[in-house]
């Protein structure tokens, strides 16, 4: 949530940095801003032009002024914690000279003593947010430099934080620094960037530096430093971003949800390229660090991860257990870091976010690693802070994912855990021939996908169906609860029509008091050895005049409507059958009007608490 992008260099700083904020537009936002500064007359102190606005960044570009020139400039779209969405509180913040500015993500939990303080001294503030101390603090420093001032005004904060600092007074450098939320450097011809997420910076540069927390950076036009908030040089090794400024255009789609959805085939099919071992009927994981001998003395496994990755989690450790007959268990990253659980070290946690910057997931990594836990990481983007903190992992390459809600990446990461529970079950007991069975399945899914995805236009005409609905159940037994989770999460973030999912042996202990005609019922009903006891919960629903979507390998006789997916093996089918959900989802929220890349209160990268 929220977006940083700063550029130093020759070009025109307005163009660019607006361009920047478009593409971070998907993070979630309720204002934006931009501040630049130019070269100052000889003789004369220099000043920081600034234009903000609430709302969408085309509110912010209609407020640009013609006559805005400048080379070097930061600028923020913001997602309101401290103050209300408004003019005043949008970033960049000022200081009283107009000499300071700053654009910040993250909480700073001491901002109110800090104002207090400062009240107190006669400064006068002019919004809400808790960044503006940030602000007044190195305004009034009395350091030297720059950095000095920045580091100075850091020292007297807690919290996390992402920011960004231009001085008029130093109008050759941007100051920037990372504790708990994401900051990366672009590297370019002459010219530097910085941005909070490598989507701003991929249209001019693939050169990158990834800030680790507790480090700051100086950035010149030819030249940048890194250091650590003590002060200690830091090295840096610029590394190549795998994807390219048109992996996050919309290639000829409506909305980004609508093409990730089309692009999970291809996407399922990149995080199997290279892995499957066909002569041990294996995969291949290196990226693990975790050699057979350690992998058979693990007695647990431990999944954390938060909303559409805990789901991911929750079906991942249903397939360890399957495949690998390990224990293994997810849960809720926010949760489990607040609860002082009991760290095992035969246990192996596994840390999930798509986006790798997850604050309360990287919280519980950094938490786990303090405790002399072993911790892996499944994340989509390279370099990512978990994947930095982690002692191995995998990357599920499911390419950028744009949209807030997740779909391609959900698919991927679900397919990864299936390639480690299969890799730790070919380690353990499970037989070359179950093996095979799996990565005969798993070649099979992305042709199966692509037939599911063929079948939106009668998903469409059942979704329109649907969208008057004030509320909707969602159920599904062992392999298909985690797929009704997940399904009813996306109908609530994009559509926000109001939905609950359960097991569905737990019908007939509360949830059927809900049930009547004007509350559909989505069932999960694949064709395995609860097929049966899944029909069953269809009679109780029906028996009460409740209205059922089935989503089943064939048609289900007690089912209003039945969307049929193709058969897979029984613990890959969640795979498949979470597709057509999301697709019900998406056309919902499109029948009713949503902004479905956008949704309201929501934003995709949860850098904060």
């Amino acid at each position: 949530m929220c977006g940083i992008v700063g550029y130093i260099g020759k070009r025109d700083v307005a163009p660019l940095l607006l361009e920047g904020l478009q593409r971070l537009e998907y993070r979630g936002y309720d204002s934006a801003g931009i501040v630049i500064t130019g070269k100052a007359p000889a003789g004369k102190p220099g000043a920081l032009k600034m234009v903000k606005a609430k709302g969408r960044v085309r509110e912010l570009e209609a407020r640009v002024p013609k006559r805005f020139a400048g080379t070097t400039g930061i600028a923020h779209t913001r997602w309101a914690t401290h103050g209300a969405p408004s003019d005043e509180n949008a970033h960049p913040h000022l200081d009283a000279e107009s000499k300071v500015a700053v654009v910040h993500n993250g909480i700073i939990d001491n901002a109110s003593e800090i104002r207090a303080k400062l009240v107190a001294d006669g400064v006068v503030f002019l919004s809400e947010t808790d960044t503006e101390v940030l602000v007044h603090l190195i305004s009034r420093s009395q350091a030297l430099t720059l950095e000095e001032k920045v580091r100075e005004a850091l020292k007297s904060v807690e919290g996390t934080y992402g920011v960004a600092v231009l001085h008029a007074d130093f109008n050759d450098r941007i100051v920037v620094a990372r504790n708990g939320s994401p900051v990366v450097l672009g590297i370019g011809e002459k010219e530097m960037f910085v941005a909070s997420d490598v989507a701003a910076l991929v249209a001019h540069t693939r050169q990158i530096v990834t800030l680790d927390d507790g480090e700051m950076a100086t950035l010149k036009a030819d030249d940048f430093r890194t250091y650590t908030t003590e002060g200690s040089t830091t090295t840096a090794t610029p590394t190549t971003v795998e994807w390219e400024a048109e992996s996050y255009d919309m290639g000829g789609h409506d909305t980004y949800m609508h093409k990730e959805i089309s692009e999970q085939a291809d996407a399922v099919d990149r995080v199997l390229r290279g892995r499957i071992d066909d002569r041990f009927s294996t995969v291949h994981l290196g990226g693990l660090n975790l050699d057979a001998r350690e992998a058979r003395g693990v007695r647990r496994i431990k999944i954390l991860g938060c909303g559409t990755s805990y789901h991911a989690g929750l079906i991942g450790a249903g397939l360890i257990e399957e495949l690998a007959r390990i224990p293994a268990d997810a849960e809720p990253a926010s949760e489990f870091r607040y609860r002082n659980p009991v760290v095992d070290p035969d246990t192996l946690y596994v840390a999930v976010s798509q986006s790798g910057e997850t604050y309360d997931v990287l919280a519980a990594v950094q938490e786990l690693k303090r405790k002399g836990a072993r911790v892996l990481g499944v994340v989509n983007v390279v370099g990512s802070a978990i994947a930095r903190e982690a002692d191995g992992g995998m990357y599920v390459h499911a390419g950028p994912e744009v949209c807030v809600v997740s779909t391609k990446c959900f698919t991927n990461t679900v397919v990864a855990f299936a390639l480690l529970a299969l890799h730790l079950g070919r380690i353990r007991d499970l037989s070359v021939s179950d093996g095979k069975r799996i990565i005969d399945g798993l070649r099979r899914l992305p042709e199966q996908i692509g037939q599911i995805l063929e079948s939106e236009d009668e998903i469409k005409k059942l979704a329109e169906e649907y969208a008057g609905a004030q509320s909707m159940m969602f159920i599904g037994r062992v392999r298909g609860y985690p797929v009704a989770l997940e399904a009813s999460l996306k109908l609530k973030e994009i559509s926000y029509i109001h939905a609950e999912a359960y097991p569905a042996s737990e019908l007939k202990h509360g949830p059927l008091a809900l049930i009547e005609p004007a509350l559909p019922t989505v069932a999960i009903v694949p064709d395995d050895d609860l097929l049966e006891k899944n029909r069953a919960a269809l009679e109780e629903i029906k028996a009460r005049s409740g209205r059922i979507l089935a989503v089943a390998h064939r048609e289900q006789e007690k089912a209003d409507h039945t969307i049929v997916v193709p058969k897979n093996e029984n613990e890959l089918d969640p795979i498949l059958m979470g597709i057509p959900l999301q697709l019900l989802a998406y056309h919902t929220a499109l029948a009713m009007g949503r902004d479905i890349d956008k949704p309201r209160n929501l934003a995709k990268s949860v850098t904060v608490e």
